[in-house]
C-alpha cells in the first residue's frame, strides 16, 4: 500500500467530482443495500463448513512434507499443533469450523505439491513461496508469512565473514531442489560455479557439516534453528536483500481452481485482524532483525 499525499486544496475539486459521479449514475447503476447484503450472505453460505468442497467430506485434509522441519513443526509431527505452520493450519481450520479431531495430515513431497494435477489435500502448508511460475499449476492463499533467504556457513568456512553478496561469488553454495533458496543463489549471488542441488534440507545440512560445500541457503527462520540446534560450529552469515523490493511470502497451496481459496483467505484475514497470526509468529519464530543484510 502506498501513502496518499494530503492535499487540502483538492477538497472543492473532490466534492465536484463526487457530484458528477452521482449525477452520472442512474438508479439502475447503483447496487441497492439489499443486493450487497445478499451477496455477502451468499459468500458466507459458500464458506459454511457444510458447503465446503473437500477431499474427504467432513474432514479438512492438510498436506506437508516429511520430515517436517523445525521451527515450522515440532518433533516431525504436524498433528501436534506445535511449530509455526502446524499452529497456523489449526488456526485456519478453526476459523473454517473444524475441530482438531476433524483435521487430517497427509505427506506430500515439496516438489510434488506444486506440480500440475489433482491433489490429495485441501491445502498444503510447507514453506511454499508464492511465485508466478507456480501459479500456472496451482492456486495460493494470501501470504501468511513474509520470508527472507539466509546464508549459513561453518565458522571455519572461507565465507564465514562475508560482508556482501559479492564475497560469495567464488563459493560453493548448496540448497534444496525446487526452492526459492536455490533460485536466490542463482539470481542474487550468480556464483562462478554451479550451486550444489540436494533432494531435501537434510542432505544440504549433511553437505555443509562435511565441508562438501562452503555455505548453504535456507529461509531465515530455518537458518536460525539450524545454527542454534542442528549444525555445531555454524553461523548465519547474513540474509539476502529483498530482490527488486518484492517481498517473498509463503502461501497455503491449493489444487488449481479450488473454491476453497476465498474461504481460507477470509480465515487468514480474520487471523490477521484479530492479532492471532502475529501471536503465533511471536511464539514460534525467531526475531529476523538479528540477521544483518548482505549488501
Amino acid at each position: 500500500m502506498f501513502p496518499v499525499p494530503h492535499r487540502p486544496s483538492f477538497r472543492v475539486a473532490a466534492a465536484a467530482a463526487l457530484l458528477v459521479a452521482v449525477a452520472a449514475c442512474s438508479p439502475e447503476d447503483a447496487a441497492p443495500p439489499a443486493a450487497a447484503s445478499a451477496s455477502a450472505s451468499a459468500s458466507n453460505a459458500a464458506c459454511a463448513k457444510a458447503n465446503l468442497r473437500l477431499v474427504t467430506k467432513g474432514t479438512l485434509t492438510v498436506g506437508t512434507d516429511k520430515p517436517a522441519y523445525e521451527p515450522w513443526f515440532k518433533a516431525d509431527n504436524p498433528a501436534n499443533g506445535q511449530g509455526f505452520e502446524s499452529a497456523v493450519a489449526y488456526a485456519v481450520a478453526d476459523k473454517l469450523g473444524f475441530s482438531r479431531s476433524e483435521v487430517t495430515w497427509t505427506t506430500v513431497p515439496f516438489n510434488a505439491s506444486f506440480a500440475p494435477g489433482r491433489k490429495k489435500f485441501d491445502f498444503d502448508i510447507n514453506q511454499i513461496s508464492i511465485t508466478e511460475a507456480r501459479r500456472k499449476a496451482v492456486d495460493f492463499s494470501s501470504g501468511y508469512f513474509t520470508v527472507s533467504q539466509a546464508v549459513v556457513a561453518l565458522t571455519s568456512s572461507k565465507v564465514a565473514d562475508a560482508k556482501s553478496v559479492a564475497d560469495l561469488k567464488d563459493a560453493k553454495i548448496g540448497a534444496q531442489v525446487g526452492t526459492t533458496s536455490l533460485e536466490a543463489i542463482r539470481s542474487t549471488v550468480q556464483p562462478s560455479q554451479q550451486p550444489a542441488v540436494y533432494n531435501d534440507n537434510n542432505d544440504v545440512v549433511t553437505a555443509l557439516k562435511n565441508g562438501t560445500i562452503d555455505a548453504a541457503v535456507f529461509d531465515l527462520p530455518t537458518a536460525f534453528y539450524l545454527t542454534a540446534a542442528e549444525i555445531e560450529g555454524s553461523k548465519i552469515v547474513g540474509q539476502f536483500p529483498t530482490p527488486g523490493g518484492q517481498a517473498e511470502q509463503f502461501g497455503l497451496l491449493f489444487e488449481k481452481g479450488s473454491p476453497l481459496v476465498p474461504c481460507v483467505d477470509q480465515a487468514l484475514a480474520a487471523l490477521r485482524s484479530g492479532g492471532e497470526l502475529a501471536k503465533i509468529q511471536q511464539q514460534w519464530l525467531s526475531d529476523e532483525a538479528n540477521a544483518r543484510v548482505l549488501k
